[in-house]
């Protein structure tokens, strides 16, 4: 089989054309714009298109050249002179992502809480475990949110520690919270009273 006008100058023009009827049945559907489909025909043979053995390295030079152009990356980069990060610093408003109403102006003033997407520096063990014996004391059952905010600690670093320390209530009461665990409630107690 030979092709007729090639827009690519090296692209092979002669090629052998094998036929198959061994493979997977497959059917061709069309689809109007109103949306019904409709059954067109069935696939019976499969061709396969090769070049010629005379052509064989042109086609293999071709292949390489367009995959090589489509490696080649568009993006650049561009150095910003006398910026001094003019560019990366946050805009008034953009903290957060606050909403600019009156009354969301009035709850941020009044209580400073970091978002889900401000990350939090980790305490020392041993500082924080101190921190949340102190606040059992004040306190016998907590949440997960509350002591996150209270500690101002990382949610996946203080549920390390609370398994270590605490029971977490899964029914009653005080379902969803934890509580100090038996022997460290023993030892809580004995300080306080000292």
């Amino acid at each position: 089989m030979e092709m007729g006008g090639s827009e690519i100058v090296q692209m092979p023009k002669s090629f052998s054309l094998n036929m198959f009827k061994d493979f997977v049945p497959m059917t061709v559907f069309s689809e109007t714009n109103q949306g019904s489909v409709a059954l067109e025909g069935k696939v019976e043979h499969k061709f396969d298109m090769k070049p010629h053995h005379q052509n064989i390295e042109e086609y293999r030079r071709m292949c390489r050249e367009r995959t090589n152009k489509s490696m080649v990356k568009n993006r650049q980069i561009q150095v910003l002179d006398n910026d001094r990060g003019v560019h990366m610093r946050p805009m008034p408003g953009m903290m957060g992502m606050i909403s600019s109403t009156s009354k969301d102006k009035k709850k941020a003033a009044a209580a400073p809480i970091k978002g889900p997407d401000v990350k939090r520096t980790r305490r020392d063990r041993g500082e924080l475990e101190d921190i949340m014996f102190k606040l059992f004391e004040k306190q016998t059952n907590w949440s997960l949110k509350q002591l996150v905010q209270e500690t101002d600690q990382p949610a996946q670093f203080l549920k390390e520690i609370l398994n270590e320390l605490c029971v977490y209530n899964k029914r009653g009461a005080n379902q969803g919270t934890y509580e100090l665990k038996p022997e460290y409630k023993k030892s809580a107690e004995e300080t306080a009273a000292e």
